[in-house]
């Protein structure tokens, strides 16, 4: 009975794992196919956001887009990220349980608890990664971006203002003297 209670217990656990770590492939699959599509459909509209943007009241259409587009083309880059640092963890596993087979009685088991929480956190973290990017644009990205080229505009816009001003100023009053 014990033994049959073991191997049931094994298969179930086994079966957990298979599930997982299919899902968790699937996760980074679905996670670069959508990139893929998002890329696609944002290239394609991109040019169609740049002739809408010269109207009035459409200025922010063409940095909207540049903003979602390199959002989107970050999904690569720091799913890349997660995945070595996920391969990293993996590999700290696996030189534990080498380091356990030292010990004779130890018995190496896949489906421990261990690996089965590294997957769980593995599958949710690949559907993380479009809020990471969105992060990381709006943190230092397009925002700011646009803000300081407004910024840098106005001012050399006052300086130029401010230049000729002064060079009618300069102008109209030595007329006025002579």
């Amino acid at each position: 009975m014990d033994r049959q209670a073991y191997k049931i217990e094994k298969a179930i656990k086994d079966w957990f794992r298979n599930l997982l770590e299919i899902l968790f492939q699937a996760a980074a699959l679905v996670i670069d196919t959508i990139r893929t599509f998002f890329l696609i459909v944002l290239s394609i509209f991109g040019p169609i956001a740049f002739a809408i943007s010269v109207w009035d009241g459409f200025q922010t259409t063409l940095t909207q887009w540049l903003t979602r587009y390199v959002s989107v083309y970050l999904w690569l880059p720091v799913s890349d990220l997660f995945s070595s640092m996920l391969a990293r963890i993996q590999s700290l596993i696996l030189e534990r349980d080498i380091a356990m087979l030292a010990d004779p009685t130890y018995i190496p088991d896949t489906s421990n608890t261990v690996y089965i929480i590294f997957m769980i956190i593995g599958i949710i973290g690949y559907f993380t990664i479009p809020t990471v990017s969105g992060w990381v644009i709006q943190a230092g990205g397009a925002g700011n971006f646009t803000r300081n080229v407004n910024s840098t505009a106005m001012k050399v816009g006052n300086i130029a203002g401010a230049g000729a001003g002064s060079t009618v100023g300069n102008i109209g009053g030595k007329l006025m003297n002579k």
